[in-house]
């Protein structure tokens, strides 16, 4: 598992980014960092794999603390993906792109090959494979840098604002590799303000407000929560916001169009007349 034990960083030239964050994240879980911009999210994951070393507490990777580890270590077991894919890029073919990080691990040939083919399909860029990944769009490029990641299957995969750019298909294939990855024992760790997503996924939330973690929850009892979402300048999910205006604050969480049908319907068929 990862800890962070009251962990604190201060940049360079004094900003104070996180005061003590104290955090558990398990095998086979998914987590949820959400917050307003500037709260201390992208910041904190950088600490998962020692690209930062807290300035005071500790975060270790499997008993490992990272102040002792080299980040090439580290990152066998925690794959980051930044939010902005032009600093991960940098192949002369989205397929180059995909196999180098595979090639470095020492993976054996053939099956560089086919978990290359596997993870240009599970990212719909089967057809652009030998085009310069820097020459796509920006959502394009975004699939691109999580392809390369999630090629070698980390155990923890980190993703920051991974549905930037992504259509609906392309959101709901990344469920689909969240579900499959959780059922092999992998964690799945993502920073989103992406609400509705997150709501969808089922995952746990941990609310990041000015550096420190002010809840930590289930995505059913944070993302229904309107004052802790105002503290992080967060927007309820549309379909919540939706019930609780038509209910008011008795309103029964939902969070997603087929629970929103499921719960109409089970009222109409029980003839109470209000949907």
């Amino acid at each position: 598992m990862i800890r962070l034990e009251d962990v604190g960083y201060v940049y360079p030239g004094g900003v104070e980014a996180l005061r003590g964050v104290s955090l558990t994240i398990g095998e086979r879980s998914s987590l949820a960092i959400m917050g307003r911009s500037g709260a201390g999210k992208t910041t904190l994951i950088k600490h998962l794999n020692g690209l930062l070393k807290p300035t005071s507490g500790r975060v270790t990777v499997d008993g490992v603390d990272t102040r002792k580890a080299t980040v090439a270590k580290l990152s066998r077991k925690v794959g980051i993906v930044f939010q902005n894919p032009d600093h991960q890029l940098f192949a002369e073919t989205v397929e180059d792109e995909v196999a180098f990080p595979l090639k470095n691990f020492g993976f054996p040939q053939d099956e560089i090959k086919a978990r290359t083919e596997w993870v240009l399909e599970l990212f719909n860029l089967t057809r652009y494979r030998k085009h310069s990944p820097l020459t796509l769009s920006g959502g394009e490029k975004k699939r691109v840098a999580m392809a390369s990641i999630v090629s070698w299957k980390p155990k923890y995969l980190v993703l920051d604002e991974p549905t930037l750019g992504q259509d609906r298909e392309n959101k709901l294939r990344l469920r689909e590799l969240f579900e499959e990855f959780m059922e092999e024992g992998r964690t799945i760790i993502m920073v989103t303000h992406d609400v509705e997503f997150a709501a969808e996924c089922g995952f746990d939330v941990a609310l990041l407000v000015d550096g420190k973690v002010s809840a930590l929850g289930s995505a059913r009892e944070i993302l229904s929560n309107v004052e802790l979402l105002k503290k992080a300048s967060l927007a309820a999910p549309q379909m919540a916001e939706l019930f609780l205006e038509l209910e008011g604050v008795e309103a029964q969480p939902v969070f997603t169009v087929e629970e929103a049908e499921r719960l109409i319907l089970s009222r109409l068929m029980s003839g109470s007349g209000r949907p």
